[in-house]
């Protein structure tokens, strides 16, 4: 008998501390989905990067954001959506890369991030997006190719939802944040705590650009089959580009060369007649 009363009680207590601590995920989940660099983010100081100008852009809930604009040699532009820690500068090394192939390159800080007023929420940073895009579309720059990294493959599916491009981007995708959780806190019964889900996978089927899957095969932050679940989900034309030997966040280190020339075959093919030099 007294074994079993404290058997209960274990029990209760241990369920107790159980749901306290499911609690203070939910009331904190932002905190522990989002790591942005809030840090103020000045134009790079080298004569390399002068053609970089700082963006200033309003969303419709009145918040005050920041983003590079480097126009290229083409008309075409890479929209980037970054992902989730950090901000735009601790990416100028990307950047610069991607706009040597000839692109013009538009890399959004989301709000928290680099500068950007508020706090991030997923209806939030496609409030981000939106604002981004309609400052492109009134400077006139239409040739749009939605670059979705990690986090931002989330944002750049919804605005090729809403706001359909040439052609899409997705790097180090994922089928929907939710899964994502699941392999993070299988503890945790995150399809009843999460919020922000940026469910991809099921928005897949409304886009009909070509979009082109980057994905490196030891990610260890998002394993390879929520990718290729998201690539499978996707309408042709597609095309997967897995890169080798390559985690989370290096895959233009590790990739090189390989990296740049599949992108830049890639996006050759799509943009065709609409790859003209200014």
């Amino acid at each position: 008998m007294l074994f079993s009363y404290f058997y209960w009680r274990l029990v209760r207590d241990l369920a107790v501390l159980y749901l306290v601590f499911a609690g203070l995920v939910y009331l904190f989940q932002r905190k522990l989905q989002y790591f942005p660099d809030p840090a103020n983010v000045p134009l790079p100081p080298d004569p390399k990067y002068r053609g970089i100008h700082t963006v200033n852009l309003t969303t419709t809930d009145g918040l005050r954001l920041f983003a590079w604009h480097w126009p290229g040699r083409f008309t075409a532009t890479l929209v980037i959506f970054h992902g989730n820690a950090g901000h735009r500068g601790h990416r100028l090394d990307w950047i610069e890369a991607l706009h040597s192939l000839g692109y013009g390159v538009f890399a959004l800080d989301y709000r928290g991030y680099g500068g950007s007023e508020g706090s991030p929420t997923e209806e939030g940073l496609y409030r981000d997006a939106e604002a981004a895009l309609r400052w492109l579309g009134e400077q006139g720059i239409r040739d749009l190719v939605y670059f979705g990294e990690s986090l931002g493959c989330g944002v750049a599916v919804e605005m090729a939802k809403r706001q359909p491009p040439v052609a899409l981007i997705l790097q180090s995708g994922f089928s929907s944040a939710l899964d994502v959780a699941r392999k993070a806190y299988p503890y945790l019964p995150v399809r009843l705590l999460m919020k922000d889900r940026f469910d991809s996978k099921q928005k897949m089927a409304t886009i009909l650009c070509p979009v082109l899957f980057i994905h490196g095969e030891r990610d260890s932050v998002i394993p390879l089959k929520l990718g290729r679940a998201l690539y499978e989900a996707a309408n042709e034309p597609k095309t997967w580009f897995p890169i080798p030997e390559a985690d989370h966040n290096d895959l233009p280190e590790v990739g090189g060369k390989t990296y740049l020339d599949g992108m830049q075959e890639f996006l050759q093919r799509v943009l065709g007649r609409q790859l003209k030099a200014e």
